[in-house]
């Protein structure tokens, strides 16, 4: 599984919580940044965050100076960090429980930035449902290719063919998943029918 230190993006700005909201807004403008990580006053101190969002909604909604309004007026602090270490999956349940578009990511020291779109970008979840589809289909090409060695015989070109279909299928399904295949189902069946693998070796 992918870490939050495989996507997160290693360019991020900080910026001092006595900065004024304009001097956030010049720092995001410069980099097409969508939000500054607030920095620490010491050691022991939380890491914060201000964000385009947070200074649309509370200094632009409102008709404020963001020339005389300060970044810790606005900022979220302490924020939601990100441990590097961190699978996906969790950094996305993080996401979704506090309702986050991006956070740090820290151990120690600030490492990056993680956002929405990092995750989504990253993620494989739209190819889940097409490889639980291919993999019903290779259960059913199994069945079937044993099928049809029980009817033409294990040393037969049709049997040979139906295990063809089944590994194309397997290596389609280990493609999408990034994966190495260790064994494959015609591995099995010659454990069982040792036979077959001499039909594999046929000219048409």
């Amino acid at each position: 599984m992918l870490k939050a230190a495989d996507i997160m993006t290693k360019d991020v700005a900080t910026i001092r919580s006595s900065a004024t909201v304009a001097e956030a807004v010049r720092l995001l403008r410069s980099r097409d940044w969508r939000a500054l990580i607030v920095e620490r006053r010491h050691e022991q101190d939380a890491y914060g965050i201000i964000s385009e969002s947070d200074i649309a909604y509370k200094v632009i909604a409102y008709g404020k100076d963001p020339q005389t309004m300060r970044v810790y007026e606005v900022m979220t602090k302490p924020c939601i960090t990100i441990n590097p270490d961190l699978g996906l999956e969790y950094v996305a349940r993080l996401f979704a429980d506090h309702h986050l578009h991006r956070a740090p990511v820290i151990q120690g020291e600030l490492l990056g930035i993680i956002s929405l779109t990092d995750l989504l970008a990253h993620s494989h979840f739209l190819e889940q449902p097409r490889t639980i589809l291919l993999e019903q289909e290779l259960q059913d090409e199994i069945k079937k290719a044993r099928f049809i060695c029980a009817q033409t015989g294990v040393r037969s070109q049709e049997c040979a063919a139906a295990w063809d279909v089944v590994e194309e299928l397997q290596a389609d399904i280990a493609h999408q998943r990034a994966e190495k295949i260790v064994k494959t189902a015609f591995d099995d069946y010659c454990n069982e029918y040792p036979e077959a693998l001499e039909a594999r070796m046929y000219d048409f």
